[in-house]
C-alpha cells in the first residue's frame, strides 16, 4: 500500500532535452555533506552509489553510463535526513531545479514504489529499487561479525533476512519484490552485496 504523504503522484520526472546532463562526483557529494548530517546514513548512501556503478560496469555499461548509476544511488536518500516528510520530493525537484539527466531522476523516485507510487521501469531503476534495502541488512549483518565482512557467505546473509527481528526496519517485502521485478535472483544480489560492498574504498 503506498503512503498518501510521500506518493509523489506522477511517473515522469525531468525534462528529456537534459538527457546525459549530470553532476560531477564533485558536486554530488557536496549535495549529500549540506543535506545529510547522519553519518551513517551516509556511508548508505555512498555504499548503494558504489553498488550501483559497480553493477553498471559489470553490465559492460560506459563509464559514463555508470557515473549516472553512481549519481543515482549516491543521491536516493538526500533528504531523508532532514526532511523526512519530503522524502524523494525534495531531491528530486533539487535535481530537477538542475536540469539533470530525467533517467537519474526517474531512478530516485522509484526507490520506493509502495511509498512513491512511481513503477520502477528501467534498468536502473529497478536496480536501485534492489540495492536499497538489502545494501542496509548486509551492512547491519557485517556489524554484528567480529570479522565484518570477511567470510560472509549468501547462506548467513538469508539467515538473517528470515529472522524478521534483525535490521527489523529492513523491508523483507521491498527486497523480494525488488529482486522479482529487476529478474534476479536474491541470492546473486546478495552475493553481489557482499562482494562489492564489503571491501569498497566508497567514493
Amino acid at each position: 500500500m503506498q503512503s498518501p504523504s510521500l506518493n509523489l503522484n506522477r511517473q515522469e520526472f525531468g525534462d528529456p532535452i537534459n538527457k546525459d546532463k549530470v553532476l560531477t562526483l564533485e558536486e554530488a557529494h557536496t549535495l549529500l555533506n549540506e543535506w545529510v548530517l547522519n553519518e551513517r546514513l551516509k556511508v548508505h548512501m555512498k555504499q548503494v552509489g558504489h553498488l550501483m556503478k559497480e553493477y553498471a560496469l559489470q553490465e559492460g555499461m560506459a563509464a559514463s553510463e555508470a557515473h549516472k548509476w553512481h549519481l543515482a544511488g549516491l543521491l536516493h536518500d538526500a533528504d531523508w535526513d532532514q526532511w523526512p516528510d519530503q522524502h524523494c520530493r525534495k531531491i528530486i525537484e533539487e535535481l530537477e531545479t538542475r536540469s539533470i539527466d530525467p533517467e537519474i531522476i526517474r531512478a530516485i523516485a522509484c526507490h520506493g514504489p509502495r511509498y512513491f507510487g512511481v513503477e520502477p521501469r528501467t534498468a536502473m531503476d529497478k536496480m536501485l529499487y534492489a540495492f536499497d534495502e538489502l545494501s542496509g541488512l548486509v551492512h547491519a549483518y557485517s556489524l554484528m561479525r567480529p570479522e565484518g565482512y570477511a567470510g560472509m557467505e549468501v547462506k548467513g546473509v538469508k539467515k538473517r533476512l528470515k529472522d524478521k527481528t534483525f535490521a527489523a526496519q529492513v523491508s523483507r517485502e521491498d527486497i523480494d519484490d525488488a529482486a522479482q521485478r529487476a529478474e534476479v535472483p536474491v541470492d546473486d544480489l546478495i552475493a553481489f552485496v557482499v562482494a562489492k560492498q564489503g571491501f569498497a574504498e566508497l567514493s
